[in-house]
């Protein structure tokens, strides 16, 4: 009886020193809580993007999307990449149509305003990197 508690407490023991001798805490907060915190907040801004634009302009933002998606996936404008026999979206033509046809995606609307903000740190003699 005794042998089959102490072989229990030992199992016990082993398993919480590997859990805690592989993964501290401020591992896990840096690493995973950290990045998905950050993801969510990205996902909230971009839906407060798109979700604050006027009927008018959602309405066409979804036929410029219709526009531009069956523009970069036709076969010739499509992008060669190894694994896949006929090449993959060309994402960078369908956000350069998205963006001259005035409804830019979420990150070409924040890559503008970065460069607005940079602008304005080296108008004031700031450094940028």
């Amino acid at each position: 009886m005794q042998i089959r508690i102490a072989k229990i407490r030992l199992l016990i023991l082993t398993g919480i020193g590997i859990f805690l001798g592989g993964c501290s805490i401020s591992d896990w907060y840096n690493g995973y809580y950290v990045e998905r915190s950050a993801i969510s907040q990205s996902q909230k801004k971009e839906a407060n993007y798109y979700n604050s634009e006027s009927p008018e302009m959602q309405k066409l933002r979804k036929q410029n999307d219709k526009y531009c998606i069956d523009l970069a996936k036709k076969p010739e404008n499509r992008v060669a990449r190894a694994g896949y026999p006929n090449g993959v979206i060309n994402s960078g033509m369908y956000t350069n149509c998205m963006y001259d046809r005035g409804t830019p995606t979420y990150e070409t609307w924040a890559g503008m305003q970065q460069k607005k903000r940079d602008e304005e740190r080296r108008a004031k003699g700031k450094r940028v990197m």
